[in-house]
């Protein structure tokens, strides 16, 4: 026996109804219940003998054979138990047969109030056998976790020893069930009770009078109707419905007529359950306080919220079983222990109260059978055969009359099928698609098909009709929808009628065949020939044939009935499983349980992400939605941004009315999601500006204050300081400094000066945050002038990303309380270590565990049991993950599936058994690093430890912990490849960040280019000679020495340059080094629009020229360079294009370096005679990421990184005009959506809607191309004039707009108006 599994659930929803839960303290409902039963209440589907007869199945009897066998041990026997009124079950055990081989291993339950219609009974949602026995002797028990209520009890055998046959002893635990009954006709039957001006019994129920609290058991023979309907106070009423099987609560209006038409005072405020109409009995509780109510259906619990008008709403009529006057809203059925406020309402009809009127036909007994006995088809295999020969026989002309009712989940299905005379044919009736289709064949051709129906895939009941009459054929759905026509043979039944599916034994038979999928569902109420099939007499074997069916009971399950999918994910089933459609939610995985999103701007940034708008889920899996925010990575810290809808400077005008003028703030995320963004973060903060002109702020110092502000955890506390202030100060910024307008004053507004003045700070306590309004209090005097602003709330750090631990030794380890995960669970982390093995976490139960651990230098394997045997998944990796580095781990584990997911390699999934256990039980610690028995401890760091979305503080548990440090440093050995273009990763306690000094690159990542727009008086010189005295005042330690100092007066063998650049001038000098020794370094576009290298490494001899191949290099467009120099051998690169290699026939020495020069130059002396002319000319254009070695020579004059090693003439403008996709940069992004298009899985960063996206695309290109054609037309009239137009007059403009891409022309004022290119004539 699973002991684990056999704990008794003391469970109770239903307080309210007279049937009360009892506790082991209490009276105990296990007493045996079988064997002191007579004979004649033990049934079966048949017998070996009178010895093995059901009789001798009782528990522990050796009486007979020693107990029950049927004549043939397969899957149609069954033993049956009256147990001769309705009682609670509560336990069942079983034996084999005694001295024999003779027992089952596995078996089912059905239970029945009236024998018939029998219901199967589960151990959890999707397991619905019980395991058996090993042995004849020994006694299984499970204890059923909730209680079944009914006479009848059956077993049906599953599975048996091998090596015998079918043998059973049982025992059945439990005790007397008594209960009120009510019977309702579904016509007229109506109770009314009513508690208009009926006091409060009692002080407690006064203290009670926002609460309403009603239960009920009911079993319905119809799937829609009223239970009840509640009229209250204004008016107000709430009704509780059946509609398509299913429990519906709405809110009506003043009108009592509206519960059950659509009218627009009506509002569904809940919706449960599923299938309800399956004649069973089903549980219902609704407990209300105050606008908030808890609702259940059997096990399926929803917390719904009233509109605000019901806070105080208590009800003064109940109306049971339908409305009064409207007759579509009558209930069929019957109702059990009714409880409204502690009131038996079936017991005051019954003795007739005076404030309960009854109306119809109402019985207090259940009274109502079975309306048809149903046969369900649970697999592939299953099939009915029923007789028809003789059918055309009986209609005139020939003829065929069948009828039906189905309900499945399943799209499609084979529902009848037979041959036609003479083999005339065959007819298939079917699903396809969720339409019925009726289809006629002969030898393979189709003579007729008929549809009719749609979306009859949901379960409800549908019926069918199909009828041939004197040439005329007619198939029929619900009655209503008919599709008909007149074939020219006959339709009749030569033979039998099958239904469901084939036989499968005989494959080669010809009276029924199926190219179809085989139907899975139930059918009920067949006819043939206009009579009622009795199924219970297909069931004894009296008539026709069957396989693989359960008859008198229709086994549907609604698999999405409370849905598994979480997060919003729509599910969908079939017969076997369901599915989650996750798309637009968020999250993902099989039940969208995991989000597809990262927790923080943090997290993104570590990706290699750069600035943009991004999806964060700041609690992973958890309840809080994704949001929208702005991360700003352009710093050295991430900041988010969540803005709300009044950023902007606000100006206030002095009007008539209140004196108080009320700001209030909306933000762009929910309450939960700013307070968890708040609480994650290192640091907030939010800005706030007053400026003013006699309008007083705070009216300091000791008057009471004129303005205020609400901010902090909803619903916000008031604040009587400023941005820049202390909390409870009553300060600005500039109280707290002593530098406001009037010294008496605390704020520069309240010196109430008729001169402008401002109050501007940064609020930075996070207990204080959100700002959520502002009550400006002086902004109604004639004069004044007051505006406001309130930016954005800022966060950066994450609290969760960098918590790690170090784990120093295999035996140490963290616990924290038990990992709650029953039917989902999420675990992700980080790790890095240098051991082959070691388990990361472990958590256990009785037999249920759950581990993570990395088994072997190159595996990481996630293993687990849920009460069906251990699983196992793991992942490879090509490469050992004992490297020092960085690895992420994520797991997850649902009902439906495991999966291992081990850095960006491919997931590892394996399915959970489709019959089988779900819930994962835990009860000991969680341990971290370690197990329970402190062996296969792991030696190394663990970092952002989450499960289902909540961080465990590792950090905290390590610093009183032996054996573990808090924080794991090593940062760079993981992440340094983000920092880009020759950045220096410099490690942190917690993360890294990027040094850019030696990268001619800025930003985050020194990714961002550094680039400049110049004109032709820009001039940019860098000295080589400068002495580090120099740059720092005279104080060597006051700066960092530059990277020059390495190149005064040394003599260079080889040199790197690389620069970008963009222009329509030419010829043009791009960039000129200097020397003491008369040799220089000069890069150029000649006459023809060609780069040329110049090198003169010998004062002696002539510069030599290398002309690289590239062409139209002054087109305007953006074009790399880089040239290598080593010695002799130079190597030139244009763009993409393959590099270019050329020999100097110099010694290979570039001596005395002096100077690097950038645009126009100045002095003559630094330019060798060869080159001043043109230097003169200066550049007009773009320069971007300029590398001379490790000088980047551009950044430092645009970002003054060391003082005065550059000198800057001339405007110089920092633009992103270097950037390769600069006409891109401009485009609009609009919010993505909560979706991942690709099926990857990966957030959606700067993402556009896919309809904007393609409208705006198009668009691009219209204009990219209309542009790009002027611009060659242009280009091409002023090549051919070879003038030049002069830029200065839109110099303005483009001062103003920096970052529009480049377009530039050489001036044409320069040289006596003469074009630069006679300079090289």
């Amino acid at each position: 026996m699973d002991a684990r599994r056999s704990r008794t659930p003391w469970i109770c929803l239903f307080a309210l109804s007279s049937l009360l839960c009892a506790t082991p303290a209490q009276d105990a409902c296990d007493s045996a219940l079988v064997s002191n039963l007579p004979p004649s209440a033990f049934r079966s589907s048949s017998q070996l003998s009178a010895s093995h007869a059901p009789v001798f199945a009782k528990l522990n009897r050796r009486d007979g054979a020693g107990g029950w066998s049927p004549l043939t041990s397969d899957s149609s026997q069954w033993l049956e138990v009256d147990l001769g009124e309705r009682t609670t079950i509560t336990a069942v055990s079983t034996q084999g047969r005694y001295g024999s081989s003779d027992w089952l291993t596995s078996y089912l339950l059905m239970f029945s109030d009236t024998g018939h219609n029998w219901k199967q009974h589960r151990l959890e949602d999707s397991m619905g056998s019980f395991s058996g026995n090993i042995n004849a002797d020994s006694v299984v028990q499970h204890k059923l976790q909730q209680s079944a209520i009914a006479r009848f009890l059956r077993l049906l055998p599953v599975g048996r020893n091998p090596g015998g046959r079918i043998g059973l002893r049982l025992e059945v635990y439990g005790c007397p069930y008594t209960s009120d009954v009510m019977s309702l006709d579904g016509e007229g039957g109506i109770v009314a009770y009513s508690w208009s001006g009926v006091s409060r019994s009692s002080s407690s129920e006064e203290e009670k009078e926002n609460e309403e609290e009603v239960s009920l058991k009911f079993k319905s023979l119809k799937n829609c109707g009223t239970l009840l309907h509640a009229k209250g106070t204004w008016g107000l009423g709430l009704s509780v419905e059946l509609k398509a099987g299913k429990f519906v609560m709405a809110t009506t209006g003043e009108q009592q007529q509206q519960a059950w038409t659509s009218s627009p005072g009506r509002r569904h405020v809940a919706s449960l359950g599923s299938l309800l109409d399956d004649q069973q009995w089903h549980l219902v509780a609704v407990e209300c306080h105050a606008a908030r109510c808890n609702v259940t259906v059997d096990q399926h619990r929803e917390t719904v919220d009233l509109p605000p008008r019901f806070h105080h709403w208590h009800i003064q009529q109940l109306s049971v079983g339908g409305i009064p006057n409207i007759p579509d809203s009558r209930f069929r059925g019957c109702l059990e222990n009714f409880a409204y406020n502690q009131h038996n309402l079936i017991e005051m009809a019954r003795r007739g109260d005076r404030r309960v009127t009854v109306t119809g036909n109402v019985t207090f007994a259940c009274a109502h059978q079975t309306l048809a006995v149903a046969a369900t088809f649970p697999g592939p295999q299953g099939f009915l055969q029923l007789p028809g020969a003789g059918v055309a026989d009986l209609l005139p002309a020939g003829g065929v009359s069948v009828g039906l009712q189905f309900r499945t989940w399943n799209r499609e299905g084979l529902l009848l099928t037979f041959q036609l005379p003479r083999q005339g044919g065959i007819i298939w009736v079917y699903l396809s698609d969720t339409r019925l289709r009726l289809r006629v064949q002969k030898a393979g051709n189709v003579l007729l098909e008929l549809k009719a129906g749609s979306g009859l895939d949901d379960g409800q009941w549908h019926s069918v009709d199909l009828k041939s009459r004197r040439g005329h054929l007619s198939i029929s759905v619900d009655k209503d929808e008919m599709a008909q026509s007149s074939p020219s043979f006959i339709i009749a039944v030569e033979k039998d009628l099958f239904f469901g599916g084939c036989p499968v034994e005989d494959k080669r038979r010809e009276d029924c065949r199926n190219p179809f999928t085989a139907f899975q569902g139930c059918l009920r109420q067949l006819t043939v020939d206009q009579q009622q099939v009795d199924l219970i007499l297909v069931h004894q074997r009296m008539l026709g044939n069957y396989s693989d069916l359960m008859i008198d009971t229709c086994g549907i399950m609604d698999r999405c009935s409370p849905s598994r999918c979480e997060h919003g994910g729509r599910c969908t089933q079939t017969w076997t499983h369901f599915h989650c459609n996750c798309s637009d939610s968020g999250y993902g995985g099989a039940t969208c349980h995991s989000s597809v999103y990262e927790q923080s701007c943090e997290a993104y940034k570590h990706n290699g992400n750069t600035s943009g708008y991004f999806y964060i889920d700041v609690d992973g899996s958890g309840p809080i939605k994704p949001q929208l925010v702005y991360c700003n990575m352009t710093e050295e810290n991430t900041w988010m941004e969540i803005r709300h809808n009044n950023t902007e400077l606000t100006t206030l005008s002095p009007s008539s009315g209140e004196h108080q003028h009320l700001v209030q703030l909306d933000y762009s995320a929910s309450e939960e999601q700013l307070l968890a963004v708040i609480g994650q973060s290192d640091h907030c903060q939010q800005e706030m500006a007053y400026h003013c002109r006699k309008s007083r702020l705070l009216n300091t110092p000791e008057g009471s204050p004129l303005s205020w502000w609400i901010g902090g955890a909803a619903p916000g506390g008031r604040q009587n300081y400023w941005a820049g202030g202390q909390p409870g100060s009553q300060q600005c910024a500039c109280g707290l400094q002593g530098d406001c307008l009037d010294p008496k004053r605390y704020c520069n507004c309240d010196a109430d000066s008729a001169e402008r003045a401002e109050d501007t700070g940064l609020l930075i306590h996070k207990e204080s945050l959100p700002v959520r309004s502002l009550i400006l209090g002086d902004v109604r005097r004639t004069g004044s002038e007051a505006a406001y602003r309130v930016g954005p709330l800022r966060c950066h750090g994450d609290k969760n990303f960098w918590n790690a631990a170090f784990f120093a030794t295999e035996t140490s380890y963290l616990h924290f309380p038990t990992f709650h995960g029953e039917l989902s669970a999420d675990i992700s982390f980080l790790f890095k270590t240098g051991a082959p093995s070691g388990v990361f976490l472990e958590n256990l139960g009785i037999r249920d565990f759950i581990r993570i651990e990395l088994s072997s230098p190159t595996r990481v394997l996630f293993s687990f049991d849920v009460g069906n045997g251990p699983l196992e998944v793991y992942v490879n990796s090509s490469s050992p993950l004992n490297d020092e580095r960085w690895h992420r781990v994520r797991v997850e584990r649902n009902v439906k599936e495991a999966c291992l997911r081990l850095d960006a390699m491919p997931t590892a999934t394996r399915q959970a058994p489709a019959d089988g256990h779900i819930h994962l039980q835990l009860n000991s610690q969680l341990f971290i690093g370690g197990t329970a028995s402190r062996q296969k401890g792991f030696r190394g760091c663990i970092r952002s430890l989450q499960l289902n979305g909540a961080t465990l503080d590792l950090e905290e548990r390590a610093r009183i912990t032996p054996g573990v440090q808090p924080g794991c440093p090593g940062h760079c050995d993981s992440y340094g490849a983000l920092c880009q273009n020759h950045g220096r990763c410099v490690e942190r306690n917690n993360g890294f960040h990027c040094d850019c000094d030696e990268s001619a690159y800025d930003g985050v990542f020194c990714h961002t280019d550094v680039s400049a727009v110049f004109k032709p008086t820009t001039s940019i010189r860098y000295a080589f000679e400068m002495e580090a005295s120099e740059r720092g005042g005279g104080n060597v330690s006051a700066k960092p020495p530059s990277p020059s100092s390495i190149l005064s007066d040394v003599s260079l063998r080889a040199e790197n340059v690389s620069l970008s650049f963009r222009t329509s001038q030419s010829p043009a000098l791009l960039l000129y080094v200097s020397s003491y020794q008369r040799e220089y370094l000069a890069l150029l576009i000649n006459k023809h629009d060609k780069l040329e290298v110049r090198y003169k490494l010998h004062s002696s001899k002539e510069a030599e020229v290398l002309r690289s191949q590239a062409k139209g290099l002054a087109d305007g467009r953006l074009h790399t360079v880089v040239v290598s120099r080593v010695m002799d051998a130079v190597s030139l690169q244009v763009d993409q294009r393959t590099s270019e290699v050329f020999n100097l026939t110099s010694d290979g020495e570039f001596s005395g370096i002096r100077s690097l020069l950038l645009g126009k130059v100045q002095e003559s002396d630094d330019v060798d005679p060869d080159l001043v002319r043109l230097s003169t000319l200066g550049f007009s254009g773009c320069l971007s990421v300029v590398r001379f070695n490790s000088i980047s020579p551009l950044k430092e004059a645009l970002l003054r990184l060391h003082g005065g090693t550059v000198d800057v003439s001339g405007p110089l403008v920092r633009s992103n005009c270097g950037s390769p996709a600069t006409s891109n940069s401009y485009a609009t992004h609009n919010t993505p959506r909560l979706s991942d298009p690709s099926g990857s899985g990966q957030p959606l960063v700067n993402a556009m809607r896919t309809d904007s996206a393609l409208i705006g695309g198009v668009i691009a290109v219209i204009i990219f191309v209309t542009l790009a054609g002027l611009a060659v037309v242009a280009k091409f009239v002023y090549r051919r004039k070879e003038t030049y137009q002069n830029q200065e007059v839109k110099g303005s403009q483009q001062e103003e707009s920096q970052d529009l891409p480049f377009e530039c022309q050489t001036d044409s004022h320069n040289a006596l108006g003469q074009s630069p290119k006679e300079y090289f004539i």
